[in-house]
């Protein structure tokens, strides 16, 4: 992505050090953007490798650390991006992934789930709606938050929420900020490296996305018609379809 149609602007990209979220840092960068680096650890070696990346490509780029499991520090993150300059977009894209039941979730499981992947985003959009006249959302949902299985119980149920207050937001928000979602699928086989080849046979598609594929997405969303707003645009080649 190298057109340049962001430039002039500044987007918070939260968890933007690695994997999907570091994709989506790069992307905007490359699109013309400033980056406002989030990062949940103050020592986070790989924070300052795409802040590096970034200002490589000739963009400016900034890092800040906040926990998500503090409130108080998920509410001041906006007015600290604000610092380095105006905010375009507010990206809601950090989030935990851990594979439990719904038997073996437990109290603080949920609460860690709900804290990171749906009360942050709140309260970062609540922030971002009273300090941005004009600006664009995106919450990074999930296949899983319009088809909800068994399967990653805390996990489906904060995206399923969130995906509900994607839609909520875009009619709070508008006619100023719009608010859309990329739902993802099979985008990044596990940092681990155990990629589950039974995974990609559940997808229409028969592959892992190419990373070029959902950072056009959040580019289209960043910077196409202001009149698209509370749309979830599915990137997962087809699966929640099957």
């Amino acid at each position: 992505m190298n057109d340049k149609s962001l430039n002039g602007k500044t987007i918070l990209i939260t968890g933007a050090a690695r994997r999907v979220g570091r994709l989506f840092a790069l992307a905007c960068a490359n699109a013309g953007a400033d980056i406002v680096i989030h990062h949940a650890h103050s020592d986070d070696e790989e924070a300052y490798q795409v802040q590096d990346e970034i200002e490589s490509i000739g963009q400016k780029a900034h890092i800040l650390a906040s926990d998500f499991g503090k409130p108080a520090e998920v509410a001041r993150l906006i007015s600290q991006a604000n610092e380095f300059s105006p905010l375009f977009a507010l990206v809601n894209s950090a989030a935990i992934f851990e594979p439990l039941s719904f038997n073996d979730t437990t109290r603080a499981d949920w609460e860690r789930h709900m804290a990171i992947n749906l009360t942050a985003p709140f309260l970062l959009s609540q922030e971002f709606a009273r300090q941005t006249k004009e600006g664009r959302i995106v919450n990074i949902v999930d296949w899983r938050a319009l088809r909800p299985g068994a399967d990653h119980f805390p996990y489906t149920i904060s995206k399923a929420a969130l995906a509900a207050m994607t839609k909520s937001l875009a009619i709070a928000l508008a006619p100023h900020i719009t608010v859309n979602g990329l739902a993802l699928g099979a985008i990044l086989p596990p940092a681990n490296g155990s990629a589950n080849e039974k995974l990609i046979e559940q997808v229409p598609a028969k592959r892992w996305s190419e990373a070029g594929e959902v950072e056009d997405a959040l580019i289209f969303l960043l910077t196409g018609p202001a009149y698209i707003t509370g749309e979830i645009i599915h990137v997962d080649g087809g699966r929640h379809l099957i």
